[in-house]
């Protein structure tokens, strides 16, 4: 079972939030490497978003996220590896 370290989580969420931009529904596939695994996150997402007030102006921010579906792949020297992926901990990095 390979774990899932935090670093890899922190680079799944920031690729994702790339690929989600602006949008209020994501369905679509994130793939990197990290280390020697190559990762595929694929999702499909609904985005509930929020606006936050600040002195320099407003943002626009991602408040949550509900997965309709997803799956999270390992693999290594071409063969998939069985991981402990958590969905919920890429949701709470969306939430920060």
């Amino acid at each position: 079972m390979y774990l899932i370290a935090p670093e890899l989580y922190d680079l799944a969420t920031d690729l994702l939030v790339e690929r989600i931009g602006r949008s209020d529904y994501f369905s679509g596939a994130v793939e990197f490497e990290y280390g020697d695994v190559e990762c595929r996150l694929t999702v499909s997402l609904i985005i509930y978003r929020r606006i936050e007030r600040l002195p320099e102006g407003d943002r626009d921010c991602i408040d949550d996220v509900v997965p309709v579906w997803w799956e999270f792949h390992t693999s290594t020297e071409g063969s998939e590896v069985p991981n402990g992926f958590s969905f919920s901990e890429i949701r709470d990095r969306l939430r920060l």
